[in-house]
């Protein structure tokens, strides 16, 4: 049972299991291939984990399984520290010790509350010797060493390493955590996959391999043999919203995925608007110069056309006609008509909301930010969720 438990808490964290590496796992552990819990830390991870973004929730679920230590999802120095349930109910446990005052959250700099926390999580995993989970010491536990149970792991004792608990510390893999938060280098990674190779240009690239074979079966006569090059011919239009109060605490964010776009595609336009489109997008972005979406709609098909904004609105103004609060804004179609006439021009589109997920349902204008993730894919903007925009626009 507590091997079930074990995947079932995999699950839990985020790391897909499937039932194949379930049974090869329980068949490595009928084989004696973990004697320790060191060895299982790392025979485990090899059944289960097949991508990087998944090997920090790994690491977190088997600290907290056989270690009972609880490690947010966050980095160190994130300020979405504050807000995982781990934090919480450290502050509340220090206050009632009294190592805090009931006020620290307000009166403490949250730099100096960041420290004590990961300071304690630190001392937890250095000071560890044993835990109120699954590890122990003597009695019937399965896991711990000089106890009575009989085909358990044994843990620390005699050659205990704490290989686990040092290589768990190190928190090397939480960058690329689908939950986090994005940063140049991890939303460079994500974007590249979205390439469109095709032979361009003239045929000028030596192809070796077909060069060989032509050459073989001209009987050792030099064929030579030019290929097109190949290009990223992939065109992508962004458009982003930078109107309206809403969007301001994205503004950093939305900077570095404007960025990172302009610096992967070479073949990339980006527009503007203010809230949600209706007959007319903007070149610049003070909102002077406009393009008429009819215009916009004139390119092919096959254009990835990535939305950037909150979504978040007053109702009427996407579902009724002369909805726009821009100034000189006249038009009698709704801004849902001309959505769903860009939806169905490019077969690849994507919405990327700034406002977590998880927060949609309660987020102000929730009822015209669902309504838009009707007629769009609609991701956040997370490493998780940029991965899953770009498999999106690649037609899978």
């Amino acid at each position: 049972m507590f091997l079930d438990d074990f995947i079932i808490r995999l699950r839990d964290y985020g790391v897909p299991v499937s039932m194949t590496e379930s049974l090869d796992f329980y068949k490595g552990m009928e084989r004696g291939l973990a004697p320790d819990l060191e060895t299982l830390f790392v025979f485990a991870r090899l059944c289960f984990v097949r991508r990087v973004e998944h090997m920090d929730a790994y690491e977190r679920a088997f600290l907290f399984h056989f270690y009972g230590i609880d490690v947010p999802r966050v980095a160190e120095g994130d300020p979405e520290l504050f807000n995982t349930p781990q934090f919480r109910e450290w502050l509340k446990e220090a206050v009632r010790n009294r190592e805090l005052p009931p006020q620290a959250l307000w009166t403490f700099p949250p730099g100096e509350l960041m420290k004590r926390f990961w300071d304690t999580v630190r001392k937890q995993m250095e000071a560890h010797h044993g835990g109120s989970k699954w590890v122990g010491t003597g009695g019937n536990s399965p896991f711990g060493h000089s106890g009575n149970s009989k085909g358990g792991v044994r843990v620390f004792g005699e050659g205990g390493g704490r290989s686990a608990l040092k290589v768990i510390g190190e928190r090397r893999y939480v960058d690329y955590a689908d939950t986090n938060n994005l940063a140049g280098a991890n939303l460079s990674q994500a974007l590249a996959r979205l390439k469109s190779m095709v032979p361009a240009g003239p045929r000028d690239q030596l192809d070796l391999d077909a060069t060989i074979y032509q050459s073989a079966r001209n009987g050792g006569e030099i064929d030579l043999v030019f290929r097109r090059d190949l290009l990223d011919r992939i065109e992508v239009v962004l458009l982003i919203d930078n109107g309206g109060s809403s969007m301001l605490p994205w503004v950093d964010l939305t900077r570095l995925l404007f960025s990172k776009i302009r610096d992967r595609f070479k073949r990339a336009d980006t527009y503007f608007f203010h809230n949600t489109i209706y007959n007319r997008v903007y070149k610049d972005a003070r909102r002077f110069d406009p393009l008429p979406v009819a215009e916009l709609l004139k390119r092919k098909p096959e254009t990835r056309l990535l939305f950037v904004g909150d979504a978040s609105m007053a109702p009427e103004e996407l579902i009724y006609g002369r909805g726009a609060i821009d100034y000189m804004a006249e038009d009698e179609e709704s801004s849902l008509t001309w959505l769903q006439r860009l939806r169905d021009r490019f077969r690849h589109s994507v919405w990327l909301n700034p406002i977590p997920k998880e927060n949609w349902r309660g987020s102000y204008g929730n009822f015209t930010l669902n309504k838009i993730a009707e007629v769009f894919t609609m991701e956040d903007l997370t490493l998780g969720g940029i991965k899953r925009a770009v498999e999106a626009l690649k037609g899978k």
